[in-house]
């Protein structure tokens, strides 16, 4: 035995390892049932969601154009008129491929579009600025790029980097490993707070029918959408 290690009381510890482990098997359960939940609100929903947040999109490019717009009178004097009207953002006219690689492409972008808002639908926006750039970009590459692109860039989604933002090291964990047991202990506690508040798991553990959360989502994005598309003056 180490004389310079300091003595730990082994029940102390064994209690403390022994609710770590449990409090990690009721996260991980929390976590999963949500998990399986979202996956099935997003199959319900995903023509909604992927349409919301292109429309979402093109009102933003549209903002930015007119501010660019009123920037650019302004600089020139007051009597300038602009000589034609900011029209929405037409798609370019799509290259002509196969059936087959058309529909690959078409997945792929389904996939990776739903998969950088699997939280579309709640109340969580601490993304939406990293996730606007990454849609963006995603938009671009399945309208004009080839399939080898896309299926690169759905990979790099899917690698899990794009949306995580870079988190510190902890800092060297110095004293006993009680101490650290103890740091560990509320860490754990702190992520199944915050799983438990995510909305949704709210919606699956305290709604009589959380189903019913389904038909409160479709009627949001009937009205999201339509605004959008008043906005964008885009046709169905």
């Amino acid at each position: 035995m180490n004389p310079h290690l300091p003595h730990l009381p082994q029940s102390q510890i064994l209690k403390l390892q022994e609710e770590i482990k449990a409090l990690e098997r009721e996260l991980q359960e929390v976590i999963e049932r949500t998990l399986g939940f979202e996956k099935l609100i997003v199959s319900k929903l995903e023509d909604q969601i992927i349409l919301e947040q292109e429309l979402s999109l093109l009102y933003k490019q549209q903002k930015q154009a007119k501010k660019e717009q009123r920037r650019k009178q302004k600089q020139r004097g007051k009597n300038y008129r602009p000589t034609t009207l900011l029209q929405p953002l037409e798609k370019p006219t799509p290259v002509k491929v196969n059936e087959e690689e058309q529909q690959q492409k078409k997945r792929l972008y389904r996939e990776a579009m739903l998969f950088v808002h699997p939280d579309k639908f709640s109340t969580q926006r601490d993304k939406v600025e990293l996730a606007t750039e990454i849609t963006t970009q995603l938009i671009q590459i399945y309208e004009e790029g080839d399939l080898a692109t896309l299926q690169a860039y759905h990979a790099h989604i899917f690698s899990g980097n794009t949306l995580l933002p870079s988190t510190p090291q902890p800092e060297k964990v110095t004293g006993s490993g009680l101490d650290f047991l103890k740091m560990e202990l509320a860490r754990i506690q702190e992520a199944l707070h915050r799983a438990k508040n995510k909305h949704t798991y709210k919606v699956l553990t305290e709604y009589q029918e959380p189903m019913d959360f389904v038909e409160e989502l479709k009627a949001y994005y009937k009205d999201r959408i339509a605004k959008l598309m008043r906005r964008t003056r885009t046709k169905k």
